[in-house]
């Protein structure tokens, strides 16, 4: 099922996270003006869907991502990092990619 034919909030997040898949994360990234998801952007989804999934419905905000993604990328990750990958605040428009729930707190520190 295409992205424009999935359930989703008034701010286009899925309301079914099942709904999700990484074919669907490739279309919401092309409708957020990202086109091309790069193993760096899937380090980012796969972190999000596990801290979510694995860890009572966690959303981290951008310091606990950078903190996060230094472990997995071998080095320190700074904010700008994060929003070279996701322009439109990391926080929000990554979780959006990784077919999660709108997280209600604010991006950063």
């Amino acid at each position: 099922m295409a992205y424009a034919d999935i359930d989703k909030d008034a701010n286009g997040f899925l309301v079914n996270q099942e709904d999700w898949n990484e074919e669907m994360a490739a279309e919401i990234a092309a409708a957020e003006g990202i086109a091309d998801l790069t193993q760096r952007h899937w380090d980012v989804i796969k972190f999000l869907r596990e801290e979510y999934f694995d860890n009572a419905g966690n959303q981290p905000n951008e310091r606990h991502m950078a903190k996060g993604l230094s472990n997995v990328w071998g080095g320190k990750v700074a904010s700008k990092d994060l929003y070279a990958l996701f322009p439109m605040q990391p926080s929000k428009q990554a979780t959006k990619i990784s077919g999660l729930p709108e997280t209600r707190r604010k991006g950063g520190y």
